[in-house]
């Protein structure tokens, strides 16, 4: 199958267009065909609302938990179900929802990332759209253009966003980088990699931190935007940048210096492990999601005092982005209940509560930036000006099937360190998926 989603380098936030009319009625589209009918039952449809995600830990749970709450006030005759499957970044919980899937059992809504890793589910004809949904929220009057188009497949949509996260972020320990003498953010991979050996020198053992494989995928991706700039990046996914290309080696040549700085990581550490080794002073720096800096906060920390962030070097005026976003299953059991749920994590209500505990940003763009910490208002001015790419390790570029094959390349790499071998091995993927 070709990458349907097209990684294109876009700016961000475009002017609105107005609120289309929505219908009432509450017939079920035939699958594939535009639901165009919406329910607007007072409280609510009624029934079991089992929502299928893999937030069941750290802030992540705590937006989940914000959006419960308020799904029970705003639809008390539905009841919630929490399906949360733990583990992975999502891995685990993808796993047992392709079986679900399989089986013909599906839940009433379940959580995916924008982009390319829908289109599995969009093919296999697994789930069905919500343009309704989304029209009824506000279509392009609330939602940026660019990430609506990252949600469309041959002119339907099939998730509602709840969020926007930024994957390329340095999170560094202030305290480790003022005891090495390191004062400035480095400009490119070289020169940051020059200020870890100054971290090594000054007694931490491990400037940098990893988790789990996902964690590494997200690692290298940051690694190839930097070596390769954003549009030869892009072009990794729609076949115009090859993966077999002299900037793809150099990439995977820095890759392989970056992990000389890293601990060891088991494959079953997820990222707060790796996020708390720079809040304990055990490592200087972690690239991780924006998700992160809900684990600063909770663990008491003040950013620009006992942390920093940046964009990974090389990254300046770039937003690697990923949106997590949710789906009504063909064969959901309460189809009604499904469209509360998306219309109350689609509303500017839901997204604030979410996105405050979560982390991330609004989706929406009629969310005020004043009613966030200092760090979200910074990424939503940069996804308003930044150039976009998207996310492989989170489903933004790629599928799920050429995912599972990249993950598989970094898992051996990380035991290996054949960088020839690791160009190798993702050539061979990206064969399978782009003509």
């Amino acid at each position: 199958m070709r990458n349907r989603f097209v990684a294109t380098v876009a700016i961000a936030a475009v002017a609105a267009l107005g609120l289309a009319a929505c219908g009432s009625s509450n017939e079920t589209p035939e699958a594939g065909a535009p639901n165009t009918s919406l329910a607007t039952t007072a409280g609510g449809a009624g029934g079991e609302v089992g929502v299928f995600t893999w937030w069941a830990a750290g802030s992540e749970k705590a937006g989940l938990d914000a959006l419960e709450k308020l799904f029970k006030e705003k639809y008390p005759n539905d009841t919630f179900v929490n399906l949360a499957v733990a583990g992975g970044a999502g891995s685990n919980a993808k796993a047992k929802l392709a079986s679900d899937l399989q089986n013909n059992q599906p839940p009433d809504s379940f959580q995916g990332h924008a982009g390319a890793e829908l289109a599995d589910y969009i093919d296999n004809d697994q789930i069905v759209p919500v343009n309704d949904v989304i029209t009824a929220l506000g279509g392009e009057s609330v939602f940026p253009k660019n990430l609506l188009d990252r949600l469309t497949v041959d002119g339907n949509i099939y998730s509602v966003p709840s969020n926007i996260h930024r994957a390329n972020v340095v999170w560094a320990n202030t305290a480790v980088l003022e005891k090495a003498g390191v004062t400035a953010v480095p400009k490119d991979i070289k020169a940051w990699m020059a200020d870890m050996d100054k971290v090594k020198a000054s007694g931490v053992a491990t400037p940098l931190s990893v988790a789990g494989s996902w964690t590494q995928l997200q690692l290298f991706e940051t690694v190839l935007i930097s070596d390769l700039g954003p549009e030869k990046y892009s072009g990794l996914f729609d076949g115009s940048t090859k993966w077999d290309s002299a900037e793809v080696k150099a990439a995977a040549a820095d890759y392989k210096k970056l992990l000389t700085y890293a601990n060891t990581a088991s494959d079953g550490d997820d990222w707060p492990v790796a996020t708390d080794m720079v809040i304990e002073g055990k490592a200087a720096y972690n690239v991780m999601g924006d998700w992160a800096v809900a684990e600063f906060a909770a663990k008491g920390k003040k950013e620009q005092t006992d942390y920093q962030y940046f964009a990974v070097p090389g990254q300046d005026g770039v937003f690697d982005f990923l949106a997590d976003s949710f789906t009504l299953p063909k064969g959901a059991k309460n189809p009604g209940g499904t469209k509360d749920w998306l219309m109350l994590i689609g509303s500017a209500e839901g997204q604030k509560a979410f996105n405050l505990a979560k982390g991330s940003i609004p989706a929406r763009t009629d969310v005020p930036p004043t009613d966030f910490p200092p760090y979200q208002q910074s990424a939503m001015e940069a996804f308003k000006s930044n150039t976009i790419v998207s996310s492989i390790a989170h489903g933004a570029a790629v599928s799920l099937a050429w995912n599972a094959d990249m993950t598989t390349a970094i898992s051996k790499f990380y035991t290996t360190k054949d960088d020839a071998t690791l160009v190798t091995d993702l050539a061979a993927a990206a064969a399978k998926y782009v003509g």
